[in-house]
């Protein structure tokens, strides 16, 4: 370590990286897996208008925030709350998302491992499922499994680490300038394909035919709870990003583009899966095993279903890398600027510690599969801890450190870069929203998810 010579930060060169970094950011699993089957399970087109809503109200002026206090600080997640608030205790918001940031990658690397093994299987035959039966077979022999699931955690935290060792330039914006169009071809290709299904009518109308009679208080709080954890807000990214984002680009303007970016994907991967989905008779409200019980039946059931099936695990792989990425340079930029390591040491140190509390994770369908902690099993524990725990009070001081503390000029400065931007409309709204609404509706999240108040 050296404590004395300074650290030369680098940025992102082009707008075009910052919205790639971004949007990768947002990009995820949340998309292709968490999204479709929370909408199967809560009614379709109207919980995905109230997951428009949750994102105006909480997603965007918190993602925002993070922008403002990580680019006018010029320091990643902890160093941003020390420079901006110093000998104040501020920077316990940042720690925490460098440890949820942590406790997502460990359990998300052994979700996104067995997004890797299904690729891999399907794209060399090694799927072969035609009944609910062989689905679930299929499954449990990978996530029941000990040195499998462990090896494919370990090559997505591998080919993660080789890209932030990279840096910013060079590994994290050249990495995701080529992965998210590669992204988006693969979805149209995809929304063609179950367009053209017979049957593929059904499968739009849940998409796009609100049924209000679907909504309910638990609907409303899963969207909030949805919105907050699909634009990876809270947990330092953000922040960290915003450091790295040039003085000429528009704040509001490249959270907005995001935002919208990432509704685009959950809608394309919506169109990807339930006309599918309808067309061969299967139930969209499959929940959580949709991506790995119903879809490889759905493909199963094409002509060429066995290509298909790899290519959208592809893209749902390439969709988890550019999370990973943004997740993993969270702990690794606090370690390189805060305990001055070198970026090669932290990313090491990062990867090691994430492996070994990630095969916490990946063990709990298996070794650890009778261990528990407060009656959760360590994969559950550790979503419990950063989704529903960390994440949500992150956010919180994020919206009151923005809203009641940074000040009335800098958030000007930042969201207008100095005068030069007509953003004065905006800047009225979103002081009301991160003032009053955001943080309300975030500890409403928070009860919730720790179970205090039911829906």
């Amino acid at each position: 370590m050296n404590k004395e010579n300074p650290i030369k930060r680098e940025g992102f060169a082009t707008s075009l990286g910052v919205i790639a970094a971004t949007l990768g950011s947002a990009v995820g699993l949340g998309n292709i897996w968490k999204f479709p089957y929370m909408t199967g399970e809560n009614g379709g087109a109207a919980f995905i208008l109230l997951y428009l809503g949750a994102t105006l109200l909480v997603g965007l002026p918190i993602m925002i925030s993070e922008f403002i206090i990580g680019r006018r600080a010029q320091k990643a997640a902890v160093g941003a709350y020390r420079k901006l608030a110093p000998d104040k205790p501020w920077f316990l918001t940042g720690l925490a998302g460098v440890l949820a940031a942590i406790l997502i990658m460990s359990f998300y690397t052994n979700v996104a491992g067995w997004v890797f093994a299904y690729a891999f299987k399907a794209a060399t035959g090694g799927i072969a499922i035609n009944s609910p039966e062989s689905a679930k077979e299929v499954f449990d022999s990978l996530a029941g499994g000990v040195w499998e699931p462990l090896v494919w955690q370990w090559i997505t935290l591998v080919l993660t680490g080789t890209v932030i060792l990279a840096g910013v330039r060079g590994g994290i914006e050249r990495m995701t300038k080529t992965l998210l169009p590669i992204l988006f071809v693969l979805l149209i290709a995809y929304d063609i394909r179950a367009l053209t299904l017979p049957g593929a009518a059904q499968g739009l109308e849940f998409l796009f035919k609100p049924d209000f009679s679907k909504i309910t208080e638990l609907t409303v709080l899963l969207a909030l709870g949805l919105a907050f954890f699909k634009l990876s807000v809270g947990v330092g990214t953000m922040t960290t990003y915003g450091s790295y984002i040039g003085q000429g680009e528009s704040l509001p303007g490249t959270a907005l583009k995001v935002m919208f970016s990432d509704i685009l994907v959950s809608i394309m991967a919506g169109l990807a899966i339930f006309p599918a989905v309808f067309a061969f008779g299967f139930a969209p409200e499959s929940g959580p095993p949709l991506l790995f019980f119903t879809i490889p039946m759905v493909f199963n059931a094409m002509p060429l279903g066995q290509f298909f099936l790899a290519v959208f695990f592809i893209l749902t792989s390439i969709a988890a890398t550019g999370a990973m990425i943004s997740l993993l340079e969270v702990p690794v930029a606090y370690l390189h600027e805060e305990l001055r390591f070198s970026r090669r040491i932290a990313t090491i140190i990062s990867v090691l510690v994430i492996a070994a509390l990630g095969s916490t994770a990946t063990l709990s369908g298996s070794a650890l599969a009778e261990f528990t902690i407060l009656g959760r099993n360590m994969f559950d524990l550790q979503d419990f801890l950063s989704s529903n725990v960390l994440m949500p009070i992150g956010g919180i001081f994020i919206a009151l450190f923005a809203g009641w503390k940074l000040g009335s000029r800098v958030i000007f400065d930042e969201a207008t870069n100095q005068g030069t931007l007509n953003n004065n409309s905006f800047l009225a709204v979103y002081t009301f929203i991160v003032r009053y609404v955001a943080p309300v509706a975030i500890v409403v999240v928070l009860l919730y998810g720790l179970g205090i108040i039911k829906a």
